[in-house]
């Protein structure tokens, strides 16, 4: 995947729809017509493949009937044309009179019946098959010629996107190359980015063929990727004048003695965020334990949710984490009920054992963050998802994009469904996909880390769904910093080189 000043600007996703329609516009617009966008895309994967790959010793391209065949033959007519060995194999010939049948034309290959085609070691695969414009699975030599790729090991380069992948969901429709490197174009899709497209595609080249960003007021994407400049004008910035309290409060709600880790992991992120004060809301039984591992963390008694009212009286907090460690033997929902029905403005970030607790009444908790002042922002993982919304999870139709995105409307609340493809949705239909997971954050208590960074940066006043994506990419950014034997504990330590870089 490009890095953030890679991509530049170039965040918005765009469904396989949504790029067909920008490639029509943009040919209907000019300078460049559809053949010659076809023939810029063909330059631009030549230059990637021969950056990738300066040592094979032959080429295959595989181009079927459409646009993404059509991009093929160009390639494979700019590497003839450069004295490369490559040889053209063909999956149903492409339609009279389109941009395909031209690049067909003008290529001096002849090509082979697909069907005939087996990878050998030494030579690159390109696969110009289908690309992203698929909506059902590989048949025949297509579907053989996958199997046949990925049995052998072959080294592939998709175009567009492997073939057989969904481009919506980043799901195999069936049979699906797995790519070295894909070559894209204008934007990503989706599945460029959810698994196991991610995975599928390998690394990921988003190339300018000369489509002018005008035609995204037109397609109007609501999805992207969460990368920096998404949020980045958000991200709170300190000021000389500020004190400790105007800088944010947040409040985390602790388990009882033998489980308030949780929640000081929690509460040490929301401080390295830059919240100004981190208060741990403790039951009675568990202060002293609390007590022996908190400095610069403050400490209060609330043991029901009057108690924490009277909390909220003498030092409001601006954010409040609740669920982390708190277990299921106590009266969590009412407590996060209390919380919503708060005057605003404030953020709840519900997560773990604050998800859980509502699994057999969802209902009840999407009405009262529907109805409340506060922002709600639910960081469920699969498992959790599927305890708040099981019908969207047994949806196997859906991507993980659409799943997060109507649950988060069904909530009146931002979603964090979280994995190596984070997704955050926001119940005004925008969604951002994370682009930088890192496997080093699949490790007890990272999530309790996560939960307390979103708090830590919305008690600033970053908008609640800007402050989630900041913290997805924040926390994945520390971990591939730290790499091997991460754990949670060092999470938090190493938010403050990240932040700086950004600010």
């Amino acid at each position: 995947m490009q890095s953030a000043q890679e991509l530049g600007t170039h965040l918005e996703l765009l469904t396989p729809a949504q790029m067909a329609e920008a490639d029509r516009l943009a040919a209907r617009a000019r300078p460049h017509d559809g053949y010659g966008l076809m023939r810029n895309a063909g330059a631009a994967i030549l230059r990637a493949v021969l950056s990738r790959c300066p040592e094979a010793q032959g080429f295959d391209v595989l181009c079927g009937p459409g646009n993404n065949g059509g991009d093929g033959y160009e390639v494979a007519r700019l590497l003839a044309e450069a004295g490369m060995p490559v040889a053209l194999w063909a999956h149903d010939a492409p339609r009279p009179g389109s941009d395909a049948e031209r690049a067909a034309r003008l290529c001096p290959l002849a090509p082979q019946p697909l069907a005939a085609f087996a990878p050998a070691p030494g030579r690159v695969v390109i696969d110009a098959l289908y690309g992203a414009g698929l909506a059902r699975a590989l048949e025949g030599a297509a579907a053989g010629a996958a199997q046949a790729c990925n049995a052998a090991g072959a080294r592939v380069i998709a175009v567009d996107l492997p073939s057989g992948l969904s481009g919506d969901s980043g799901k195999p429709l069936g049979a699906a190359f797995a790519a070295e490197l894909t070559v894209t174009f204008f934007r990503l899709k989706p599945g460029h980015l959810l698994e196991p497209g991610r995975t599928l595609c390998g690394a990921v080249v988003l190339a300018d063929i000369g489509i002018a960003d005008a035609v995204l007021e037109a397609v109007s994407p609501r999805a992207f990727v969460n990368m920096p400049p998404l949020w980045d004008a958000a991200l709170p910035r300190p000021q000389r004048g500020q004190h400790k309290y105007s800088r944010g409060h947040v409040a985390v709600f602790s388990g009882g003695p033998s489980s308030t880790g949780a929640a000081r992991l929690s509460a040490m992120a929301a401080a390295r965020a830059g919240a100004g004060a981190v208060t741990l809301l403790a039951p009675g039984r568990a202060l002293l334990v609390a007590a022996a591992h908190l400095t610069s963390i403050m400490l209060r008694k609330v043991d029901t949710p009057q108690d924490f009212a009277e909390a909220s009286g003498a030092r409001r907090a601006d954010a409040v984490v609740l669920g982390p460690g708190f277990g299921l033997d106590r009266p969590l929902r009412e407590m996060a009920l209390a919380v919503l029905a708060q005057d605003g403005p404030g953020t709840l970030v519900l997560d773990a054992d604050g998800l859980t607790a509502f699994r057999d009444r969802p209902q009840a908790l999407f009405a009262a963050a529907a109805g409340s002042a506060l922002d709600a922002v639910l960081t469920p993982h699969e498992g959790e998802f599927a305890r708040l919304f099981p019908d969207l999870a047994a949806d196997a139709s859906a991507s993980k994009l659409e799943r997060a995105r109507i649950a988060a409307q069904r909530a009146g609340a931002v979603v964090v469904l979280k994995g190596p493809d984070t997704v955050i949705a926001a119940p005004d239909g925008r969604a951002a996909v994370n682009a930088n997971g890192s496997p080093w954050l699949a490790t007890a208590g990272s999530g309790d880390v996560l939960a307390g960074l979103i708090a830590g940066l919305a008690a600033q006043k970053m908008p609640a769904w800007e402050a989630a994506c900041a913290a997805v990419w924040l926390h994945a950014e520390a971990a591939a910093r730290f790499g091997p034997g991460l754990i949670a504990e060092d999470l938090p330590g190493l938010l403050p080189a990240v932040l700086r870089d950004l600010l």
